[in-house]
């Protein structure tokens, strides 16, 4: 006779992680949680006053950043990685968050590992200030090689309906504001390690005050603080992830309308300018964010108000046209 944990799952261990990452769980709760993990599903009250409230969902994952995660035994911040990439999708539609679930398998649970995961969630729900209301652990041992794991994550939001089509309050003459990113995010990072392989780089070295392993797994920062306390400021936003500005603005500009962005204005930090060394500039920019994590499009009377309330800066302005132009 063979059991199921001779066949490489132990439900036991499974048992003990759900105990484990209870407190964790808790302290993510918001005024609309109802019930605790557990149950079958995750429960959570619809907030009132809203005139017609529609539900947003946004799924994602972390992509190869988990390699270098793993490889370096850095486990949390892919966890705020993984909120992160779903959060940022909502507010772009004026969402506000509700609630988030996860989705963790791996060849076999290591329970401190996963614990270490599930803070970096937990955390990264607290600032994106929704609740955390369930999820999934699967051992899947034919599946994955010993010691690797992947994410899933899944966010859910509400807005007016009204409110969901940014399109229908982009003018032209608006100013684009740019929201610093933290870093790569949690894209391209199959071309980031490739061009870290070729330069033959430590990554335990020095990049400018810290390990260039810390530089590259910079959790992604998460904007919905400044939504919550400017949408009312705020035409459109653009979540700048795979694809980079070129791919990701267009997404809110109505017909007619284009975006001109003054490539000398970006702020790109050093890590990128580490990245460009092996690729060209066209790749760079339909590959990775190049430091603008998010676009805000904002009327010109309410650039002083975001400006001295945020650490936004000017990069360009809503043209006559289609698509993104970029002058120097």
């Amino acid at each position: 006779m063979i059991s199921y944990k001779q066949a490489g799952v132990d439900i036991d261990a499974g048992n003990s992680f759900v105990s484990a990452i209870k407190p964790l769980v808790d302290s993510t709760k918001q005024a609309g949680c109802i019930g605790g993990i557990g149950s079958f599903s995750g429960a959570f009250a619809l907030p009132s006053g809203l005139k017609e409230p529609v539900l947003l969902a946004a799924t994602d994952g972390v992509g190869t950043k988990l390699r270098l995660a793993i490889d370096s035994q850095k486990y949390e911040g892919v966890g705020i990685d993984l909120v992160a990439m779903c959060v940022n999708d909502l507010i772009c539609n004026f969402g506000k968050p509700l609630f988030f679930l996860d989705y963790y398998a791996s060849a076999k649970l290591d329970i401190e590992v996963a614990k270490a995961v599930l803070s970096g969630i937990a955390k990264g729900c607290k600032l994106a200030k929704c609740a955390l209301i369930g999820g999934e652990t699967a051992e899947m041992p034919s599946m994955y090689e010993k010691g690797d794991f992947d994410l899933a994550g899944f966010a859910v939001g509400v807005a007016e309906k009204a409110q969901i089509d940014r399109r229908n309050f982009v003018q032209k003459g608006d100013i684009l504001l740019a929201l610093p990113s933290s870093g790569l995010h949690s894209n391209g990072f199959s071309l980031a390690r490739a061009v870290i392989k070729k330069l033959n780089c430590d990554l335990n070295s020095d990049f400018n005050g810290k390990a260039l392993i810390d530089v590259l797994l910079e959790p992604t920062r998460i904007y919905v603080d400044e939504f919550l306390r400017l949408n009312d400021y705020i035409n459109a936003l653009a979540h700048i992830t795979g694809g980079g500005i070129s791919e990701n603005l267009p997404r809110i500009l109505p017909a007619g309308l284009g975006a001109r962005i003054q490539k000398s204005k970006i702020k790109m930090p050093e890590i990128f300018k580490l990245i460009s060394r092996e690729v060209n500039e066209n790749e760079m920019e339909r590959t990775f964010n190049c430091g603008v994590g998010m676009i805000l499009v904002i009327s010109s009377k309410n650039a002083s108000h975001i400006l001295a309330n945020t650490d936004a800066y000017e990069i360009g302005e809503i043209i006559a046209g289609k698509g993104v132009e970029y002058v120097k």
